[in-house]
């Protein structure tokens, strides 16, 4: 394998366009962009959306539940 192939490659960034316009598909509430985790995360929903190769997972089977230390964290944002 190279030395190449095994280095992670630079997360995707997301349109900040479409970043002002994407509600959790739930709840119908903003979202917050967690730029280092890439996903998009739903307070109202207590869940974070993945974000692959820049594009948002907006699909309720591909969300992550927060759990109640994670939604502490956001709240002290």
């Amino acid at each position: 394998m190279s030395e190449e192939s095994q280095q992670a490659k630079p997360a995707a960034r997301v349109d900040p366009r479409l970043l002002e316009i994407l509600v959790c598909p739930r709840t119908k509430t903003p979202l917050i962009y967690d730029e280092a985790r890439q996903e998009l995360i739903s307070r109202a929903g207590r869940v974070a959306y993945p974000i692959r190769d820049g594009i948002p997972i907006m699909l309720e089977e591909e969300a992550r539940v927060l759990d109640d230390d994670e939604l502490r964290a956001l709240n002290r944002r």
